[in-house]
Protein backbone atom coordinates (compact mmCIF):
# COMPACT_ATOMS: atom_id res chain seq x y z
CA UNK A 1 0.00 0.00 0.00
CA UNK A 2 1.48 3.08 -0.92
CA UNK A 3 1.35 6.07 1.03
CA UNK A 4 0.09 9.78 0.34
CA UNK A 5 1.31 12.81 2.47
CA UNK A 6 -2.10 14.91 3.63
CA UNK A 7 -1.37 18.48 3.67
CA UNK A 8 -3.93 20.02 5.72
CA UNK A 9 -2.82 23.62 6.82
CA UNK A 10 -3.29 25.32 2.90
CA UNK A 11 -6.87 24.91 3.64
CA UNK A 12 -7.09 25.74 7.10
CA UNK A 13 -4.82 28.81 6.37
CA UNK A 14 -6.89 29.96 3.14
CA UNK A 15 -9.99 30.07 5.35
CA UNK A 16 -7.90 32.62 7.65
CA UNK A 17 -6.63 34.68 5.39
CA UNK A 18 -10.22 34.55 3.24
CA UNK A 19 -11.04 36.23 6.93
CA UNK A 20 -8.20 38.60 6.95
CA UNK A 21 -9.36 39.91 3.74
CA UNK A 22 -12.84 40.91 4.83
CA UNK A 23 -11.52 41.63 8.08
CA UNK A 24 -8.90 44.47 5.66
CA UNK A 25 -11.82 45.36 3.59
CA UNK A 26 -13.81 46.54 6.39
CA UNK A 27 -10.59 48.75 8.08
CA UNK A 28 -8.89 46.48 10.14
CA UNK A 29 -5.17 47.38 9.79
CA UNK A 30 -4.19 44.21 11.84
CA UNK A 31 -5.67 42.34 9.56
CA UNK A 32 -3.85 44.04 6.66
CA UNK A 33 -0.67 43.65 8.70
CA UNK A 34 -1.40 39.53 9.32
CA UNK A 35 -1.47 40.28 4.80
CA UNK A 36 1.42 41.26 4.56
CA UNK A 37 3.32 39.59 6.78
CA UNK A 38 2.16 36.65 5.05
CA UNK A 39 2.38 37.87 1.14
CA UNK A 40 5.34 40.30 1.44
CA UNK A 41 7.95 37.14 0.59
CA UNK A 42 5.77 35.92 -2.37
CA UNK A 43 5.56 40.10 -3.50
CA UNK A 44 9.40 40.03 -2.86
CA UNK A 45 10.21 37.08 -4.77
CA UNK A 46 8.13 38.62 -7.85
CA UNK A 47 10.08 41.70 -7.55
CA UNK A 48 13.24 40.24 -7.28
CA UNK A 49 12.84 37.99 -10.82
CA UNK A 50 11.72 41.47 -12.52
CA UNK A 51 13.22 44.73 -11.23
CA UNK A 52 16.92 45.51 -10.01
CA UNK A 53 17.24 43.97 -6.71
CA UNK A 54 18.44 47.80 -5.41
CA UNK A 55 14.72 48.85 -6.18
CA UNK A 56 12.87 45.29 -4.79
CA UNK A 57 12.28 46.59 -0.96
CA UNK A 58 10.83 50.05 -1.56
CA UNK A 59 8.45 48.39 -4.47
CA UNK A 60 7.37 46.09 -1.90
CA UNK A 61 5.99 49.04 -0.09
CA UNK A 62 4.38 50.68 -2.91
CA UNK A 63 2.63 47.10 -4.10
CA UNK A 64 0.89 46.59 -0.44
CA UNK A 65 0.02 50.32 -0.03
CA UNK A 66 -1.43 50.17 -3.39
CA UNK A 67 -3.55 46.76 -2.68
CA UNK A 68 -4.53 48.62 0.67
CA UNK A 69 -6.13 51.53 -1.50
CA UNK A 70 -7.46 48.82 -4.06
CA UNK A 71 -8.86 45.88 -1.65
CA UNK A 72 -12.17 47.02 -2.25
CA UNK A 73 -12.59 46.46 -5.59
CA UNK A 74 -11.24 42.04 -4.87
CA UNK A 75 -14.30 40.28 -6.34
CA UNK A 76 -13.07 37.06 -5.03
CA UNK A 77 -11.53 37.04 -1.51
CA UNK A 78 -10.31 33.71 -1.91
CA UNK A 79 -8.24 35.22 -5.05
CA UNK A 80 -6.30 37.64 -2.92
CA UNK A 81 -2.59 35.95 -3.39
CA UNK A 82 -3.14 36.05 -7.16
CA UNK A 83 -4.77 39.17 -7.48
CA UNK A 84 -1.73 40.40 -5.41
CA UNK A 85 0.67 38.35 -8.06
CA UNK A 86 -1.59 40.59 -10.96
CA UNK A 87 -0.53 43.69 -8.53
CA UNK A 88 2.93 42.76 -8.18
CA UNK A 89 3.87 42.02 -11.79
CA UNK A 90 2.12 45.08 -13.01
CA UNK A 91 4.53 47.68 -10.27
CA UNK A 92 7.24 45.48 -11.71
CA UNK A 93 6.14 46.39 -15.44
CA UNK A 94 5.24 50.19 -14.19
CA UNK A 95 8.89 50.47 -13.16
CA UNK A 96 10.48 50.25 -16.36
CA UNK A 97 7.79 52.62 -17.76
CA UNK A 98 9.17 55.35 -15.42
CA UNK A 99 12.34 57.31 -16.55
CA UNK A 100 14.80 55.97 -14.09
CA UNK A 101 17.55 58.63 -12.51
CA UNK A 102 20.83 58.34 -14.52
CA UNK A 103 22.88 59.28 -11.13
CA UNK A 104 22.17 58.82 -7.52
CA UNK A 105 23.88 60.47 -4.48
CA UNK A 106 26.01 57.84 -2.56
CA UNK A 107 27.31 57.94 0.81
CA UNK A 108 30.76 58.00 1.28
CA UNK A 109 32.68 54.77 2.56
CA UNK A 110 34.26 54.14 5.57
CA UNK A 111 37.71 52.34 5.61
CA UNK A 112 36.28 49.34 7.55
CA UNK A 113 32.83 49.39 5.22
CA UNK A 114 35.50 49.29 2.12
CA UNK A 115 37.16 46.45 3.49
CA UNK A 116 34.21 44.49 4.53
CA UNK A 117 32.57 44.67 0.65
CA UNK A 118 36.20 43.94 -0.58
CA UNK A 119 35.75 40.47 1.64
CA UNK A 120 31.95 39.85 0.28
CA UNK A 121 32.69 40.77 -2.80
CA UNK A 122 33.28 36.88 -3.99
CA UNK A 123 30.12 35.84 -2.67
CA UNK A 124 28.07 39.00 -4.22
CA UNK A 125 29.11 38.42 -7.58
CA UNK A 126 28.30 34.87 -7.70
CA UNK A 127 25.07 35.47 -6.34
CA UNK A 128 24.44 38.41 -8.92
CA UNK A 129 25.24 36.32 -12.02
CA UNK A 130 22.72 33.44 -10.60
CA UNK A 131 20.26 35.81 -10.40
CA UNK A 132 21.00 36.90 -13.62
CA UNK A 133 20.84 33.56 -15.38
CA UNK A 134 17.44 32.80 -12.80
CA UNK A 135 16.17 35.93 -14.63
CA UNK A 136 17.49 35.16 -18.04
CA UNK A 137 14.77 31.83 -17.79
CA UNK A 138 11.08 31.98 -19.19
CA UNK A 139 8.84 33.64 -17.17
CA UNK A 140 6.93 30.39 -16.00
CA UNK A 141 10.18 29.35 -14.40
CA UNK A 142 11.28 32.71 -12.54
CA UNK A 143 8.86 33.29 -10.18
CA UNK A 144 8.68 29.67 -8.82
CA UNK A 145 12.45 29.50 -8.36
CA UNK A 146 12.80 32.62 -7.17
CA UNK A 147 10.12 32.27 -4.91
CA UNK A 148 11.46 28.96 -3.84
CA UNK A 149 15.40 29.51 -3.79
CA UNK A 150 15.42 33.29 -2.28
CA UNK A 151 12.20 33.40 -0.48
CA UNK A 152 12.54 29.93 1.03
CA UNK A 153 8.86 29.19 0.29
CA UNK A 154 8.08 25.53 -0.08
CA UNK A 155 5.82 24.47 -3.35
CA UNK A 156 2.71 24.17 -1.46
CA UNK A 157 2.92 27.76 -0.15
CA UNK A 158 3.96 28.93 -3.46
CA UNK A 159 1.21 27.26 -5.31
CA UNK A 160 -1.57 28.60 -2.00
CA UNK A 161 0.10 32.48 -2.61
CA UNK A 162 0.21 32.73 -6.61
CA UNK A 163 -2.83 30.63 -6.66
CA UNK A 164 -1.37 28.39 -9.08
CA UNK A 165 -2.18 24.68 -8.97
CA UNK A 166 0.60 22.85 -6.53
CA UNK A 167 1.07 20.59 -9.78
CA UNK A 168 2.06 23.56 -12.00
CA UNK A 169 4.61 24.67 -9.23
CA UNK A 170 6.16 21.83 -9.20
CA UNK A 171 6.32 21.09 -13.20
CA UNK A 172 7.79 24.75 -13.05
CA UNK A 173 10.35 24.28 -10.54
CA UNK A 174 11.23 20.96 -12.17
CA UNK A 175 11.84 22.14 -15.13
CA UNK A 176 13.20 25.84 -14.03
CA UNK A 177 15.89 23.99 -11.71
CA UNK A 178 16.86 22.01 -14.75
CA UNK A 179 17.48 24.75 -17.06
CA UNK A 180 19.23 27.04 -14.71
CA UNK A 181 21.56 24.00 -13.90
CA UNK A 182 22.39 23.72 -17.55
CA UNK A 183 22.91 27.90 -17.93
CA UNK A 184 25.14 27.10 -14.67
CA UNK A 185 27.16 24.56 -16.21
CA UNK A 186 28.00 26.65 -19.25
CA UNK A 187 28.58 29.54 -17.15
CA UNK A 188 30.90 27.54 -15.27
CA UNK A 189 32.47 25.84 -18.21
CA UNK A 190 32.96 29.01 -20.45
CA UNK A 191 34.84 30.60 -17.38
CA UNK A 192 36.97 27.31 -17.31
CA UNK A 193 35.41 25.60 -14.09
CA UNK A 194 34.11 22.58 -13.49
CA UNK A 195 30.86 22.62 -12.21
CA UNK A 196 30.75 18.89 -10.60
Amino acid sequence: MERQAVTVWPVAESREDDSLVSAARDGDRAAFGRLYDRYARMVHGILLARVPPREVDDLVQEVFLLALRRLHALRDVSRFGAWLGTITRNRANDYFRKEIPAERVTDPVSEDQAESRTTNRTAELEAKMILALVRALPEAYREPLILRLVEGMTGPEIAERTGLTHGSVRVNLFRGMRLLREKLDEAAGSQGLSAT
